[in-house]
């Protein structure tokens, strides 16, 4: 007797998404041991080199590049802040997003240490990491927190991570129960701190090596097909689109070593303009693979489908129209300041 589809098990296939947190650990692990330690801080003469690096992984593995960045964010905010860098064979995350619905709290221990209560969104290498850096909210205003990750407190939510694109970044909630913390900096100090725009370029690095992959697929095509013009139109749209990416990190790069310790409005519209530019790129790579190829490799290319579904995922971390909205703020102090600056200079 056949099964009636409303009697079938429709729930996600949690052994496949388990499986591919289980592959993206196993690299985590690999890279935090092997690699690490060698990638360049943002600022130290060689930032080209640190996203070079970051958009490599992210070309690979965008899962694993998720986590790289989180643990090579971390090292660069312990050494900004003053604090100690991450010990051998330690993986590090930040965990910082605010989504509605949870709300994590620090108090202090009565000494020089903190508590953590509540529920963080989002924590990527949840089962991994073995320390987090965590922003919480505080009586005295938001602060940022150095934790270990064995703690009976700590504890990931099952059933928080459903995702298919980036099923591999292990990405859920977690509960913090009277869990023991070291601050890291004051108040607000994660935010105001020069770095925190130059690692937001970062994460756009890794965009673009998750762009570079999808592309990968249109770029083999063209090796083994017939010429096609329609195929070579819309390699030389994918060359336009990667290229104009590659010159903005470039640039940026250069730009955030030239100043390193530039926090005020030129390092946000840098990041702002910088990341609004790849997720376009991204956003416009998947169409323009989608068309070039149609369903074929998104039906019969595993590979190829977890890649345009992570590079899906991932981009959103753009917030679209609010962060276009952030920046037009941000450009219209600016030629503000710059049309006062040149009325005092001729007046």
């Amino acid at each position: 007797m056949a099964t009636s589809l409303t009697s079938q098990n429709t729930s996600p296939n949690l052994d496949s998404a388990d499986m591919a947190g289980r592959v993206a650990a196993k690299r985590f692990s690999r890279w935090a041991e092997d690699g690490a330690g060698r990638l360049p801080l943002p600022g130290s003469g060689r930032t080209q080199e640190r996203f070079t690096a970051l958009q490599s992984l992210g070309r690979a593995d965008l899962s694993l590049a998720r986590l790289a960045e989180g643990h090579a964010d971390a090292t660069a905010i312990l050494h900004e802040l003053g604090a100690p860098a991450p010990a051998a064979g330690e993986r590090w995350g930040v965990w910082a997003a605010r989504p509605p619905g949870t709300t994590l709290r620090a108090r202090s221990d009565g000494g020089d240490g903190w508590v953590l209560d509540g529920l963080k969104g989002y924590c990527s290498g949840a089962h991994t990491c073995t320390h987090a850096l965590v922003t919480a909210d505080t009586d005295d205003g938001y602060r940022l927190f150095s934790v270990a990750t064995d703690h009976p407190g700590y504890a990931p939510v099952a059933g928080t991570w459903r995702a298919v694109g980036m099923a591999g970044s292990d990405t859920p909630d977690v509960r913090f129960t009277a869990v023991p913390a070291r601050a890291i900096g004051g108040v607000d100090a994660y935010l105001r701190r020069p770095g925190f725009a130059h690692g937001g370029v970062g994460v756009a690095a890794c965009w673009l090596g998750g762009a570079r992959g999808v592309a990968d697929a249109l770029f083999a095509a063209a090796r083994h097909r017939a010429p096609d013009p329609l195929l070579a139109a819309h390699l030389g749209a994918m060359d336009v689109l990667l290229h104009s990416a590659q010159w903005a990190l470039d640039a940026a790069a250069a730009a955030i070593d030239a100043e390193p310790l530039e926090d005020g409005p030129s390092a946000q519209l840098r990041a702002a303009r910088v990341r609004a530019l790849v997720a376009d790129v991204c956003a416009r790579v998947l169409d323009e693979v989608g068309r070039a190829l149609g369903a074929g490799p998104l039906c019969h290319d595993a590979e190829h489908a977890q890649r345009v579904a992570d590079l899906t995922v991932y981009i959103r971390q753009h917030h679209a129209e609010r962060d276009l909205a952030a920046l037009g703020r941000l450009v219209t102090e600016e030629t503000a300041d710059m049309a006062a600056a040149k009325e005092e200079t001729d007046g």
